[in-house]
């Protein structure tokens, strides 16, 4: 919201020397004759100079402005700490609600006992049913059989730990240029990446911000 000492190009505190100064300065800038070819545009915006220049000389009328404007910019601050408050409140919610699903599918349970538990814990039916598909899900992809089945698909032939092999220098040799394995540690951390990730795309797309 632009303020006529805006439009005018000045503090809020100006004295009445500055307001004028100001005034000529605006007016000249938005005249109709500097702007040939959007004289309509100008016209208009000339004219709201004129007006915020007629309130803003006049001492009576800018101490009613000065105290309409200074109760619209409380209210304004008002409303904005709210819709703060509020959205703090949503992010806490969420976290609770996907920390209270991962609990129960860490113990087993299937989607409609998460689904209920969300329900039951005052969470909203939408928000309820995605969280705990998308818990279950990524619960269930991170379980051993899972590990197992991606095992049982790889077209790579097993070695058979009972056969007895002898390894030759190029076998030896090429055995030290193979890459490790990575540690458990970082797989997990991998996890865990994942796991923000995920719930953190999930929040902005029911949100649209970032948890």
């Amino acid at each position: 919201m632009t303020t006529l000492y805006e439009m005018l190009g000045v503090c809020e505190d100006a004295t009445d020397e500055q307001i004028k100064r100001g005034y000529r300065r605006a007016a000249m800038k938005a005249h109709p004759d500097r702007n040939v070819g959007c004289e309509a545009s100008a016209n208009a915006r000339f004219q709201e100079i004129n007006e915020a220049y007629a309130i803003l000389s006049d001492p009576a009328q800018r101490r009613v402005y000065d105290a309409v404007y200074a109760e619209e910019m409380l209210r304004h601050a008002r409303r904005r700490e709210e819709e703060e408050r509020l959205q703090a409140e949503r992010e806490a919610a969420y976290t609770r609600f996907v920390a209270l699903a991962m609990r129960f599918a860490e113990q087993g349970h299937n989607r409609d006992v998460v689904f209920g538990v969300l329900l039951g814990s005052d969470c909203e039916l939408q928000l309820a049913g995605q969280i705990a598909g998308s818990v279950i899900e990524l619960h269930a992809s991170r379980q051993p059989d899972a590990s197992r089945d991606a095992q049982r698909d790889d077209p790579m032939p097993q070695r058979d730990e009972g056969a007895t092999q002898t390894a030759s220098p190029q076998d030896a040799q090429a055995s030290d240029r193979m890459p490790q394995s990575a540690p458990e540690g970082d797989a997990r951390r991998g996890d865990e990446r994942a796991h923000a990730n995920f719930f953190s795309v999930l929040w902005q797309s029911m949100f649209g911000l970032h948890p």
